[in-house]
């Protein structure tokens, strides 16, 4: 048996702010290990072969800002071969699986997807083994199946799936119902009843199934995904679907929109793997190790009668003094003070951020880029100072500026500079400038990182004061 995983890498952990962030979201970090949770995500898949199931490279539904992250953290892990279809905007779970199911059926390869979103911890993989292959025998039945987690304490976060009568023939029941998140006395007679499973959000079906249901339930949302991979274009390692297409596509999640209406054909496998969607930042304190006194750490902390918190230093000295369940996330640019109870409340702070336009909801102050990173260490009103790395190889693209000049010096490394016709290079401890109006190209022609510390300065700094005439990520302002 051979199957394909879908991973559904769209969101944007409002809920883990100020780590994760609208650009670099908690999906594209390592939260919990020292790989990312993508990375996590496909690292899951050896093992099924020892159930007889074969998978093929992954298909991956990203936003389209993520793209170059995806790709880089596949081929970090020496995964290659796989499809990225890129959102241009978010439509939910229930498009994003249409996309993955069209994607497959275009070459006639009904394929039996696993659907996995990207931010999930699993810390028993083998179980996890053990009810794919489950649902890979269900799903060749033509049944839809989702994966239940056996809950072990009421929680009021997660929605819930109400058991049917057993499937004899294997471990798994037959949906009598999906459940929205109860309040806590109800959450608590669901986990002593024992009739209820949490709802993971992984699912397992036939590409064709899929598309059979949500022509029935939602046929408005299969016409849009259709149009979207019809205009979509192939760009490097990505398929680019048609913005306009897609965009009016309607949202709605694969419960809502098919699940919860397919009766007898849904089915859910029950899932006991140490599972967490760490939607939170205290489900990622759950899952992390702690000090004796219930503490989670990481980064430069010290602590003096602090307990059960969750300390995070990024960029600089945390202290914690006689406090309790406690929150501190500390980044470069925001510091997160919260109680322990109000976790689920952080995503009020991003929509306030949302609300004023702050730049603290989309990205850190280090970017990440195709080509690597850079960093603003130093603003005022006429100029910026970043700190630029470039992998080696790697090139920006030929640009210009209309409102601003660069200045720019190698602390390491070399630096190959295309300034209006001429091509030199800049070794370390050497400088250069890039007057105002002059088309330029930074390029790292060395074995090791460029490291190189540039000063903007003119009336106007913004990102957006870029014209691309070349690049070789695609991304030429033609």
């Amino acid at each position: 048996m051979k199957i394909t995983p879908v991973i559904l890498s769209g969101g944007a952990g409002t809920r883990l702010w100020p780590v994760s962030r609208e650009l670099f979201p908690k999906q594209l970090m390592p939260l919990v290990g020292e790989r990312t949770m993508l990375q996590e995500t496909v690292q899951r898949l050896p093992g099924l072969t020892a159930h007889q199931i074969e998978y093929d490279a992954p298909l991956v539904i990203c936003n389209e800002e993520h793209r170059f992250m995806v790709a880089e953290q596949l081929r970090a892990i020496d995964v290659h071969g796989a499809s990225i279809l890129l959102e241009p905007i978010g439509r939910n779970t229930a498009p994003a699986l249409t996309l993955a199911a069209l994607h497959q059926m275009q070459g006639g390869h009904d394929a039996t997807l696993l659907v996995m979103p990207a931010d999930h911890v699993i810390q028993n993989v083998d179980a996890f083994h053990d009810a794919v292959a489950i649902g890979a025998r269900l799903a060749q039945q033509q049944r839809l199946v989702t994966f239940g987690i056996v809950p072990h304490e009421p929680v009021t976060g997660y929605g819930y799936i109400r058991k049917g009568d057993s499937l004899k023939e294997e471990q798994a029941f037959g949906i009598a119902a999906f459940v929205e998140k109860p309040d806590l006395a109800t959450a608590q007679e669901y986990v002593a009843s024992g009739n209820y499973l949490w709802n993971s959000g992984m699912f397992m079906m036939r590409a064709s199934v899929w598309l059979d249901q949500i022509n029935r339930f939602r046929p408005d949302i299969l016409a849009a995904c259709r149009k979207a991979l019809e205009g979509a274009t192939s760009d490097h390692d990505f398929c680019r679907l048609d913005k306009a297409a897609f965009s009016a596509c309607p949202s709605d999640s694969i419960d809502y929109a098919v699940m919860e209406k397919v009766e007898s054909l849904g089915v859910v496998v029950p899932l006991d793997a140490g599972w967490s969607d760490v939607g939170a930042w205290t489900a990622l304190w759950d899952v992390l190790p702690k000090d004796d006194s219930g503490n989670v750490i990481k980064g430069d902390v010290l602590t003096y009668k602090t307990s059960n918190s969750m300390l995070m230093g990024n960029t600089r000295l945390l202290a914690a003094v006689g406090v309790d369940d406690l929150l501190v996330i500390e980044t470069a640019d925001a510091v997160l003070v919260a109680n322990k109870n109000s976790a689920q409340d952080v995503k009020t702070i991003v929509q306030m951020l949302q609300k004023d336009n702050r730049s603290e909801r989309l990205s850190h102050r280090r970017v990440h880029r195709p080509w690597g990173t850079y960093e603003s260490i130093d603003n005022g009103g006429r100029y910026q100072v970043k700190h630029i790395t470039v992998k080696p190889g790697a090139a920006l693209s030929l640009q210009m500026h209309h409102h601003r000049a660069e200045h720019w010096v190698v602390v390491s490394g070399t630096a190959r500079v295309t300034r209006g016709e001429e091509v030199f290079v800049v070794t370390e401890n050497q400088s250069t400038f890039i007057p105002i109006g002059t088309k330029h190209r930074l390029e790292n022609p060395g074995k090791v990182l460029l490291e190189m510390i540039e000063v903007q300065s003119g009336p106007y700094l913004g990102e957006d004061d870029i014209v691309r005439f070349e690049d070789v990520y695609g991304r030429s302002s033609s």
